[in-house]
C-alpha cells in the first residue's frame, strides 16, 4: 500500500448540510488555520446552476464551518483557455483542502481524463492535503465509476466505466457507491445509489473478483487516514464493504485498519450473504434522524387523502408543511438539487389543489342547484295533480332549508336566504 501524509474523505451525501460541519472542522483543524480550502466544480460543470452550487459551497464554509474557501473552476476542459486551465491547476497544487461534490460522475471523469488534474490531486494527498469526494465525486474516486444518470434516468443497461482511481494510488482497489441507503424512491427501491437491489446484484457481478464495493450511507463520511493506516466512520449512518458474496458493515464511530478495504481481513466479522439481501440491509442499517426526503414523503398520504375527499384544508396543511420543510432545509444549506426537486413537488401540489377547487361548486346555490331543481319538478307535478297541500309542504320544507321559492308570472324562481 502506497504511503501518503494526507486524508481522503468519502461522503455518501449531505456534503453541504449540517451533518458534515463537524467533519470539516476536524479535518481543517488538523491542517491549521491558514489551510487553503478549494471547491472544484467539475461534476456539475454541465449544469446551468453550476456557479450557484459553487457559491453555495463558499457560503456554507463561511457561515457553518467558519473557514474561507475559493473556487477552482474546471467546468469543461474544452471551455477553458490554456491560461484558465493553468490557473486552476495552480490553485489545486497549492490547496491544502479540496472538496468535490454533486453532479455527474461520468461527466467529471470525461473532463479530467487526459488532464493533469487527477495526478495533481494524488500528489497533494501524498504531501498531506485533505481530499473530500462527496456524492457524485465519491463515485469517481475508485477504480470503476457508475453511470448513475445514464442507467437510472435514461434507461441504459447497467455497467461500469473507469474512474480516476485516486484510491488505487494508495493501494485501495475499490468501487465506491454513495447514497447506499437512499430512500427517495418512496414506492420503488432506490438503495445502492439509485440502482435498487436487482440492478445492484447485476452490477456487482460485473466487477472483477478482486474489486470490493464500498457502499456509503447518506449523510455519512468514511475518513481514510493514510498516515495512521486507518478509516473512521462519521456522520449519521454506516459503511458497507461487499466482496465475493460477503458483507462487512462498519457503523458510526467505528475505526478499522485500511487493510480491511483490500479484502485481506474481510473474514474478520464477515457476514456471509446467505440470507435475503433485504434482511441484511435492514439489520445493518443504524438508526438515524428523519432525513429531508423522509419528511417530504411522510406528507404525501395526507395530501392524497385531502385530494380524494376534496378537503382543501387538509391539502393546504400538507402544502404549508412542505413549504416549512423546504424553507428550513434551505437555511440548513441542504443540497440545492434536493431543494429544487422539493420545490417542484410543492408547485405540483398547489396546481393539484387549484384544479380540485376549480371543479368544486363555487357557491351554496351552485351546490344545492341540482337538488333544488329536482324538488321543484316534483312540486310542479304535485300542483299539476292539484295536490296543493303536498306542494305547499314541499315549498315549506325548502324554506326551512333556507331556500325561498317564489311563483311569478314568468315561472318559479328560487334563491338561498
Amino acid at each position: 500500500m502506497r504511503s501518503g501524509k494526507g486524508t481522503i474523505v468519502l461522503m455518501g451525501s449531505g456534503e453541504l448540510t449540517a451533518t458534515m460541519v463537524e467533519v470539516y472542522k476536524d479535518m481543517l483543524a488538523r491542517l491549521g488555520p491558514t489551510a487553503r480550502a478549494v471547491f472544484l466544480d467539475t461534476p456539475a460543470g454541465f449544469q446551468l446552476n453550476a456557479d450557484q452550487i459553487s457559491a453555495g459551497a463558499i457560503e456554507y464554509f463561511r457561515k457553518k464551518v467558519g473557514h474561507p474557501m475559493t473556487v477552482a473552476s474546471f467546468k469543461s476542459r474544452d471551455g477553458l483557455t490554456p491560461f484558465e486551465s493553468e490557473k486552476t491547476f495552480l490553485a489545486l497544487k497549492q490547496a491544502d483542502f479540496v472538496l468535490v461534490g454533486p453532479g455527474s460522475p461520468t461527466y467529471a471523469v470525461q473532463q479530467w481524463e487526459g488532464s493533469p488534474l487527477p495526478d495533481i490531486l494524488g500528489r497533494r494527498i501524498e504531501e498531506g492535503a485533505c481530499f473530500v469526494a462527496a456524492s457524485a465525486a465519491a463515485l469517481t474516486a475508485g477504480r470503476f465509476t457508475l453511470p448513475v444518470y445514464e442507467i437510472y434516468k435514461v434507461g441504459q443497461p447497467p455497467r461500469w466505466v473507469d474512474g480516476i482511481n485516486i484510491l488505487g494510488r494508495f493501494g485501495l482497489d475499490l468501487a465506491v457507491m454513495p447514497h447506499w441507503n437512499n430512500a427517495e424512491g418512496g414506492t420503488h427501491d432506490t438503495r445502492f445509489c439509485f440502482m435498487g437491489e436487482s440492478r445492484f446484484r447485476l452490477l456487482e457481478g460485473l466487477l472483477p473478483e478482486d474489486v470490493p464495493v464500498l457502499g456509503i450511507d447518506e449523510h455519512t463520511a468514511c475518513i481514510i487516514d493514510l498516515p495512521r493506516g486507518e478509516a473512521r466512520i462519521r456522520g449519521v449512518g454506516g459503511v458497507t464493504l461487499r466482496r465475493g458474496g460477503s458483507e462487512l458493515v462498519l457503523k458510526k464511530n467505528d475505526v478499522v485498519r485500511l487493510e480491511i478495504f483490500t479484502g485481506a481481513e474481510m473474514t474478520r466479522g464477515r457476514k456471509p450473504a446467505t440470507e435475503p439481501f433485504e434482511e441484511q440491509t435492514a439489520a445493518a442499517a443504524p438508526p438515524h434522524p428523519v432525513s429531508f426526503w423522509d419528511q417530504i414523503h411522510s406528507l404525501e398520504p395526507g395530501f392524497q387523502a385531502g385530494q380524494d375527499t376534496r378537503d382543501p384544508e387538509r391539502m393546504a396543511a400538507a402544502i404549508l408543511e412542505l413549504d416549512r420543510i423546504i424553507w428550513k432545509a434551505s437555511h440548513d444549506l441542504e443540497s440545492a438539487e434536493f431543494i429544487s426537486q422539493a420545490r417542484q413537488i410543492l408547485r405540483e401540489w398547489i396546481a393539484m389543489m387549484g384544479t380540485a377547487l376549480a371543479s368544486a361548486p363555487r357557491t351554496t346555490a351552485d351546490c344545492l342547484g341540482p337538488l333544488v331543481e329536482e324538488l321543484l319538478k316534483l312540486r310542479d307535478e304535485l300542483r299539476r295533480q292539484k295536490r296543493w297541500a303536498e306542494a305547499d309542504l314541499l315549498r315549506d320544507c325548502l324554506l326551512r332549508a333556507k331556500v325561498m321559492v317564489e311563483d311569478t308570472p314568468d315561472g318559479v324562481r328560487w334563491q338561498t336566504i
